[in-house]
């Protein structure tokens, strides 16, 4: 079950970003339960390329508590910047890429070519695809997650 705080937030995202010339998608936890997959949703993650982050941050400037800079892990590294808003974490990833077996960076996703939409109550939020989703998890380790999108992927 999605919490009505992160349902009010993804309105005000949604209310803002609609008809404006930046790419971008839910991913992450709560991108698996607008899908009906049983995961608990903590935060909002939204993937986008490095001018998305940045954008996001402008239009959103009253609640950014991190401003977008590049961020670097030993296993993933993007354009990364914060927002909060309700009292909920909102993270902004641009251009998000993962480290390979054989130490070198995958490409970015290509947001537009595996950007989907799910209504939520009347808004078209559009959502990274499924396999998409399932290859970053299965990349960070995530067995639990792999486990959750396979079982809703065969049920199609």
């Amino acid at each position: 079950m999605i919490p009505r705080n992160h349902i009010a937030v993804l309105k005000k995202i949604y209310g803002r970003m609609k008809g404006k010339e930046v790419v971008w998608v839910v991913t992450g936890s709560l991108g698996l339960a607008l899908r009906g997959i049983p995961v608990q949703v903590h935060d909002i993650d939204i993937q986008t390329d490095k001018r998305g982050a940045y954008a996001f941050e402008k239009i959103f400037s009253e609640y950014a508590s991190r401003t977008a800079t590049f961020s670097s892990s030993s296993e993933m590294r993007s354009f990364f910047g914060e927002l909060t808003m309700e009292g909920l974490k909102v993270e902004i990833m641009g251009d998000v890429q993962h480290l390979l077996e054989d130490g070198r960076w995958d490409d970015p996703p290509d947001i537009i070519r595996y950007k989907q939409t799910f209504d939520v109550e009347g808004m078209a939020i559009p959502v990274l695809a499924l396999e998409c989703e399932l290859r970053a998890y299965r990349r960070l380790g995530r067995a639990d997650k792999v486990k959750a999108i396979e079982k809703k992927l065969r049920c199609r």
